[in-house]
């Protein structure tokens, strides 16, 4: 099977990307490993930041099914429950589907797999109810499934906070946020919300062991400083639930598989695929989007997803370069916006790198 532009990830930058790409008048086919397409914007029940156009104040979920719509209504072609189990350097695609394997031959490829939570090590790190924050808001916002009811939130980044405040308007108990720096990380709009509603913050502390027999019972939190555990210092506080929220990495095995050159960008994720100004990496036709690129928020994915459709577009001459350049600068702009705040300076310089190197 011949397809012009494939899309591995039904995510925000995968679906962004086959609606630019369909848009521009390209034969596009969407492949996705879940029943239903928009990962991690199902789980997003928090309004959006940016610009208009990046639809500020509409919730994540809402932005889901806006995007899957517009799919629908422009005739966009999605194999779901399907796993894309390898990739090869002339841009072929082994996809498992219905309990076969099929063969598509992709003129253009773009991987948007996103990104995998990082785990945290302690002792009692692998007892039920031990889990990734993401996990706990699929299962809260997703499945509609409680994960606990007193729970113990390990890391107060924007993931961390948001999903212990939406943990808490499902119902739970949450108590306490364990940051091991000695300040919040996330937006002070979210960091708000938690203070209000009396969570309290554990700064410059850590999770230093999980007590329980066939799960989860206790949490011991203690002072943390230079990377170790300040003896004297452990608290103790029973708890169902212990969730990490200590970062997310790029995932690019299928990047890996198909030769594509890598670096560690630790301010991205760590290990990720290179590529250019147009998402293009190391192998031509192999585009890259979304947290696989580089672990930031949706928005920044979307559009990256539409810059690479662009630039695969322009490369099978649905645009012309004029059309194409004009484009392309637009989503750049957007892109530059969205990296500014109190991370900004440090994301810009990091995607510069991996556009520097990428070439």
């Amino acid at each position: 099977m011949k397809r012009e532009v494939v899309i591995i990830g039904g995510g925000p930058a995968g679906l962004a990307a086959a609606i630019e790409a369909k848009k521009d008048g390209c034969d596009v086919l969407l492949v996705d490993e879940n029943r239903r397409a928009g990962g991690q914007l199902f789980k997003q029940l928090h309004k959006f930041f940016g610009s208009r156009a990046h639809r500020a104040g509409v919730r994540g979920i809402d932005i889901g099914k806006q995007l899957l719509q517009e799919t629908e209504e422009l005739g966009i072609d999605f194999w779901l429950n399907s796993a894309c189990i390898g990739i090869f350097p002339d841009k072929r695609a082994a996809v498992l589907r219905d309990g076969k394997t099929e063969i598509i031959e992709a003129e253009k490829l773009l991987l948007c797999t996103g990104g995998a939570e990082n785990p945290l090590r302690f002792p009692g790190w692998t007892l039920p109810g031990v889990m990734g924050a993401g996990a706990a808001q699929t299962m809260a916002n997703v499945q509609r499934v409680l994960p606990g009811k007193r729970i113990l939130m390990i890391g107060s980044g924007n993931v961390g906070v948001i999903v212990a405040y939406q943990l808490l308007q499902a119902g739970a108990d949450v108590v306490g946020i364990v940051e091991g720096m000695p300040k919040i990380g996330a937006y002070g709009v979210h960091a708000a919300k938690i203070r209000r509603a009396g969570i309290p913050f554990y700064l410059g502390s850590t999770i230093a062991e999980a007590k329980g027999t066939d799960h989860v019972e206790k949490a011991v939190i203690a002072k943390f400083e230079n990377g170790q555990i300040v003896k004297g210092t452990e608290m103790e506080t029973d708890v169902d639930v212990i969730c990490v929220a200590v970062g997310l990495r790029p995932l690019s095995e299928l990047a890996q598989m198909a030769g594509v050159q890598h670096d560690f960008i630790p301010e991205m994720g760590g290990w990720m695929p290179l590529h250019n100004a147009d998402m293009e990496t190391s192998v031509p036709g192999i585009y890259v989007a979304g947290d696989t690129a580089g672990v930031e928020e949706a928005s920044t994915a979307m559009d990256e997803g539409r810059l690479a459709a662009a630039a695969a577009a322009e490369a099978l001459g649905h645009l012309t370069k004029e059309q194409a350049e004009e484009k392309k600068a637009e989503i750049r702009e957007r892109l530059d916006s969205l990296r500014q705040g109190p991370f900004g300076d440090r994301r810009m310089s990091a995607k510069e790198r991996i556009i520097k190197k990428g070439v």
